[in-house]
């Protein structure tokens, strides 16, 4: 049984650990305002191109100008996951919940007989993947030290993207993230890249737009399709900036009330244990008395 003692220093490390997940939810709570804000502002701009680039699309489909990057290669043999996690931890199951959906469909893929390829831009995300899929694994991507996501970053990511499709070291490319909806949830979601899939199509309403454009659909799109892919990728960081805040408030809210109630029992069993040690010696202390 552990003595009064260490009691007291186990009860003391609880408490300064209490202290310790209550400022790391109170820097998350200031941190998610700024990053669900940016989230938030940068949706209507990705959703309108995705409108726009899938009209377009649609009356080139099936051209042989079409741009590489929208016909694809005609092949699904390689696929290139683009896992997108945080460099951190401490955020609850924001990052496993991520790395079990790209794990899921490269299990899929593989038992297809599909080739899978991975690119982790997050270390978190790549400290797990890597048990499993190290061989797979063609780049990491860190972030550590940027403490602000701009479109410079994404712009890089997808041209890393880029040029490994130019070189023809994948046929499909899909994009891995969390999409925020609130504190308590963070949806994991995987959105199809290379080549695109646009949500225009798929809601016409029984209605279609025919519009004139200048220069020629093929040169738009030869413009936008690269720019677009960095939209996209620009849009799943600062989702997973904003999900990452989130879940981390959300988590260290819970620590800092396990460690409330740890620290209620640890003084419960502490008073306990002390009480019944004075009654001992008391006891003690009136038997040698009586027996005098």
């Amino acid at each position: 049984m552990p003595s009064l003692k260490d009691m007291r220093n186990r009860i003391a490390s609880t408490k300064a650990t209490q202290k310790i997940t209550k400022a790391m939810q109170m820097v998350a709570a200031s941190k998610l305002r700024r990053a669900q804000a940016a989230a938030e502002a940068a949706r209507p701009y990705a959703e309108r191109m995705d409108k726009m680039l899938g009209n377009i699309a649609a009356s080139v489909a099936g051209s042989d100008s079409a741009p590489r990057l929208l016909a694809g290669t005609g092949s699904d043999k390689t696929h290139l996951l683009v896992v997108c996690t945080a460099e951190r931890g401490l955020c609850g199951a924001f990052n496993s919940a991520i790395v079990r959906l790209a794990r899921e469909r490269a299990n899929a893929l593989t038992n297809e007989g599909k080739t899978v390829k991975i690119l982790c831009v997050g270390r978190k995300g790549y400290d797990q993947l890597r048990r499993l899929y190290e061989k797979q694994i063609v780049e990491v991507v860190e972030l550590r030290g940027v403490k602000t996501i701009h479109f410079e970053h994404a712009a890089k990511i997808a041209e890393k993207v880029i040029a490994l499709f130019d070189k023809g070291e994948f046929d499909v490319c899909t994009l891995f993230f969390s999409r925020f909806k609130s504190v308590i949830a963070q949806i994991p979601t995987a959105s199809q890249i290379i080549p695109p899939v646009f949500e225009a199509g798929k809601n016409t309403n029984g209605a279609s737009a025919s519009y004139e454009y200048e220069p020629e659909e093929e040169d738009i799109l030869g413009d936008l399709l690269p720019r677009n892919l960095g939209v996209q990728v620009f849009r799943a960081l600062l989702e997973n900036a904003a999900s990452e805040q989130g879940a981390r408030m959300s988590a260290m809210d819970n620590a800092t009330r396990n460690a409330g109630e740890m620290i209620r029992k640890q003084t419960l069993t502490y008073n306990r244990t002390r009480q019944a040690m004075i009654t001992k010696e008391l006891i003690e202390i009136i038997s040698g008395a009586e027996a005098l």
